[in-house]
């Protein structure tokens, strides 16, 4: 029998394969989920790739799980009043959790695990957020049936090791799509989609071009039919909150980012209308940057660059001398693969130059 480090050795080379041939998120997804089920021992998971700003998950690949459940799952996950949503494992430091950790062996303590996973027949489950570099790239759930007991520490070991590469090949997954080459023609703008979703996450009603959105965003699985995860997370959370909730999203097949803005209507029972319109240069903006990897002071310096502020200020505005402002924008240039600030703009702001305005270079 292979012995455990030896295992973990081939599951980390044969990420690092994957991760070279820059697949489409969903496709790595599904080949992450053949590969891993074995070494982590689950039976059912989900895998999410993210808006990388805010950590909404804006899409899904699943197996082995109930597509009935899914609205249920979306709802007790952002409700946040569990220990082990995605976001509560961030804020208490970690990137990988298990129920039966965060509830020092007490699953019952666990709002999501009495009202879903327990009824579903698991015992425990597993949960990853693969954040690096600031960005909020995707993130996975396992599902293990009760009668194969908790996940053991070998396990989250492992899930802690999957954090930076899975996180790396998602990473560069979002800065093809931002960033196509010279050669790739961008999909036409779609003109603003409306949909309204009903209290239960269900489509009620849509006009032409959100009906066309919808279908070109379709997910395998149909885990709520026929609403993508992008439009039921903002819409779930705009419900739950009361106010307007926003969310990034890049289509496919087209590789096209969206900006899906949710707002309630009238009363609680009439549901909640997105709007789907492509992304601002604004909202384009903080992805690309997080995209290339750069250290939060080289994203502050970027950001300010982009606009078109001079060395000079820039080193007044963030309290630095001009030699280190100088020295930033050069590891900026080449984290980027650029050789001035033109170039920068360019690749930054991919499909937005004719709005703005160019930087000295």
């Amino acid at each position: 029998m292979a012995k455990r480090r030896d295992i973990e050795r081939e599951v980390l080379g044969t990420i690092g394969e994957l991760a070279a041939a820059r697949l489409p998120t969903a496709e790595l997804f599904r080949e992450l989920h053949a590969l891993l089920q074995g070494p982590l021992g689950f039976d059912g998971g989900c895998w999410h790739g993210t808006d990388p700003v805010t950590g909404f998950p804006t899409s899904t690949v699943a197996s082995g799980l109930d597509p009935a459940r899914f609205e249920q799952a979306v709802r007790l996950e952002l409700q946040g009043e569990d220990a082990t949503t995605f976001e509560a494992i961030r804020a208490a430091g970690h990137r990988v959790q298990s129920i039966g950790r965060a509830t020092d062996g007490h699953p019952e303590r666990s709002l999501r695990y009495r009202e879903l996973l327990q009824p579903c027949g698991y015992g425990d489950e597993l949960r990853i957020n693969f954040d690096l570099g600031g960005g909020r790239w995707g993130s996975a759930a396992f599902m293990r049936e009760n009668g194969r007991g908790p996940y053991e520490l070998p396990e989250l070991r492992l899930a802690a090791r999957l954090v930076t590469p899975v996180g790396t090949a998602l990473r560069a997954a979002h800065r093809a799509s931002l960033c196509p080459t010279r050669t790739t023609t961008a999909p036409p703008a779609p003109a603003p989609a409306v949909a309204v979703l009903d209290v239960h996450g269900r489509l009620r009603s849509a006009d032409a071009a959100a009906r066309d959105l919808i279908a070109r965003m379709a997910e395998p699985g149909g885990l709520v039919p026929g609403v993508p995860s992008g439009f039921l997370t903002v819409a779930r959370q705009a419900a739950r909150t009361g106010r307007p909730a926003e969310v990034r999203v890049c289509t496919t097949p087209d590789g096209q980012w969206l900006a899906l803005h949710a707002t309630p209507l009238d009363g609680p029972a009439d549901g909640v209308a997105v709007i789907a319109s492509p992304v601002s240069p604004v909202q384009h903006l903080p992805l690309a940057v997080l995209a290339h990897g750069l250290s939060p002071r080289e994203q502050q310096v970027a950001l300010h660059a982009v606009r078109g502020t001079s060395t000079k200020d820039i080193a007044a505005l963030l309290h630095l001398t001009v030699p280190t402002v100088q020295q930033h924008v050069g590891a900026i240039l080449d984290k980027t693969g650029t050789r001035t600030r033109r170039e920068l703009v360019t690749l930054l702001m991919a499909g937005h130059l004719p709005t703005l305005g160019l930087p000295p270079a």
